[in-house]
């Protein structure tokens, strides 16, 4: 069974990781514009990336719920759940956050039946 919030969310988690390997260079530039011209531009720019980082956390904590209500191996929404919990923590660990996020994508597209629920399920099948 493939769950389509799975894909949904693994599909948010590659943006996620591209906008994050984004992040520094936006945040860094945005910085020394307003330090050049008094404005506050730096603010919105990485209220944004929090704002995507927050999506992602909810989305991958849907996608984990999902994931246990239908026997489907969690690794991939908890890798997401923890790197984007990462960057939102601290856009200084967009990198963690980004290595987390693909491998973390990884995995939620593969969508393997949990160990626990291939091993009742061959329990089941000798019984019988």
């Amino acid at each position: 069974m493939k769950l389509k919030i799975n894909v949904w969310t693994g599909i948010l988690d590659i943006i996620n990781a591209v906008v994050f390997s984004a992040s520094w260079f936006v945040i860094f530039s945005t910085a020394f514009s307003d330090a050049a011209n008094g404005s506050n531009s730096t603010d919105g720019a990485s209220t944004f990336f929090y704002v995507m980082a927050g999506i992602g956390l909810v989305l991958n904590i849907i996608a984990l719920i999902q994931s246990k209500k239908h026997g489907i191996s969690i690794v991939g929404s908890v890798l997401g759940l923890i790197g984007n919990a990462l960057f939102l923590f601290s856009g200084a660990l967009a990198f963690p956050a980004i290595v987390l996020l693909i491998i973390g994508t990884v995995f939620i597209f593969l969508q393997h039946p949990a160990k626990k629920s291939v091993d009742s399920n061959s329990s089941n099948n000798q019984a019988a």
